[in-house]
């Protein structure tokens, strides 16, 4: 490494994975340029590169790997230190890559950057004497959120998990579910309106189980949020089945904030391959909980989340889990095709066949491009609010209506960041829905 007391350091926040670790990744960001490092450029080399990484499947793990890979690959004397999921699961195996320049939590990782600088020479600002974050009283929590964008902002509420799903990792990664204090989620978003920003979306890895270590819940979060002044939309991120609760739905149903978007994990059509997974809840009560959501939002969003080839699932219980999605009749599916995680009870299970897997998935990826489709017809001749993103894509631009139609018009300056009612007039060849603003 170069020594140098001028030179500005530099840093690229690598994010793989979900929301919740793009809120994280988007702090760090934050906390190293409280820090004095500067944000390096669009292909601009970095000095620094963190790489905030997910384990949730092996293909989120070899993507990681594939991005370290490609870091160290680019030569020079960069840093590159690597937190995230992988490394609290695999910190010993990422050590041994070459390149690797550290292993941290996130809550130390820029505290461990900013050690490793100074003893390289460079005239840094003093590392933080805490490994919470700037914004957090809780050492134990760390609090996030996405900035820099004004459309939307992925705001952290929640942390870890108390289920033990026989398929996931994440527990063994994020540990006991936790969570920030109302009054301090609260002041996070307050910080976000600050910054213009119209729509917020709340993410934890079991948000439905919010409030657990501090004696609140999630519908109490989602009320006093309701009162924030200067954020337009809010939208609830992953819920699990038997944590929605029909207060929590009256609530949305009726709130002028929270939109009728919801995503709810299903993960089998079956309540035998549902006990094997370990989840908390049959498809009787599944099927119960949207046929309420449809009752209070006929046009809800409703996204499901399925795993395709867990293991001893036979093929007639795949093709009921399909009829039963067929008869559910969901907004969009999203599908896991299972992987096998080291250290669960399913990876002890006899495995299914990769060819049935990807088989598997490829028909619930028919299945769901017919749901959606089936959506967004039922959204034609209404209207609705859409939040336009900035972003110039072939002379167009897009956005989200409240029940998360994707919606096209040609570009206009006037209408970027800024939510437009629309009528929806028919779907596009390219899959999204054509409007016209309503004056």
């Amino acid at each position: 490494m170069v020594n140098s007391l001028h030179k500005s350091r530099t840093f690229c926040v690598v994010n793989l994975g979900c929301k919740l670790n793009f809120a994280e990744a988007s702090t760090l960001a934050r906390q190293l340029g409280g820090m004095g490092f500067v944000q390096a450029g669009e292909g601009e080399a970095a000095d620094v590169y963190v790489v905030h990484t997910c384990a949730v499947t092996a293909q989120a793990e070899k993507k990681c790997r594939q991005a370290i890979r490609k870091l160290a690959g680019q030569g020079g004397n960069a840093a590159i230190c690597v937190t995230g999921c992988y490394a609290l699961l695999k910190g010993d195996e990422l050590r041994q890559m070459p390149g690797v320049t550290l292993v941290a939590d996130k809550r130390e990782a820029v505290q461990k950057i900013g050690e490793y600088f100074a003893r390289s020479g460079y005239a840094c600002c003093p590392p933080p004497t805490s490994t919470a974050t700037d914004d957090d009283d809780d050492a134990d929590f760390f609090t996030a959120y996405s900035s820099g964008d004004r459309t939307r902002s992925f705001l952290k509420v929640q942390d870890g998990c108390d289920y033990r799903c026989s398929y996931c990792t994440v527990p063994l990664a994020r540990g006991a579910s936790r969570s920030a204090a109302i009054e301090k989620v609260a002041e996070q978003a307050r910080k976000i309106a600050e910054q213009g920003v119209n729509e917020v979306v709340l993410t934890g890895v079991n948000i439905g189980d919010f409030g657990k270590s501090t004696g609140e819940n999630f519908l109490q979060l989602a009320q006093r949020l309701e009162a924030v002044e200067g954020i337009s939309r809010y939208r609830i991120s992953s819920i699990e089945p038997n944590l929605l609760t029909a207060a929590l739905v009256d609530f949305v149903a009726g709130s002028s904030k929270f939109l009728p978007h919801f995503h709810i994990p299903l993960q089998a059509g079956s309540n035998r391959v549902l006990g094997l997974m370990r989840r908390r809840y049959t498809r009787e009560l599944f099927a119960e909980k949207l046929r309420y959501i449809r009752a209070k939002m006929p046009l809800a969003f409703i996204g499901v989340d399925v795993i395709a080839g867990f293991p001893t699932e036979t093929e007639e219980e795949f093709e009921s889990a399909c009829s039963f999605l067929e008869e559910l009749q969901p907004s969009y599916l999203h599908i896991f095709p299972y992987s096998k995680r080291p250290n669960t009870p399913a990876a002890a299970m006899p495995q299914t066949p990769d060819a049935q897997i990807s088989s598997r998935a490829k028909r619930l990826g028919a299945l769901c491009a017919a749901l959606q489709a089936d959506f967004y017809r039922q959204n034609v001749g209404k209207t609705g609010s859409v939040l336009f993103e900035s972003a110039c894509r072939n002379g167009r631009m897009f956005g989200f209506s409240e029940n998360y139609v994707k919606v096209a018009l040609p570009y206009s300056a006037d209408l970027a960041n800024k939510i437009v009612p629309v009528r929806m007039t028919g779907v596009g060849e390219d899959g999204n829905m054509r409007c016209e603003v309503v004056k």
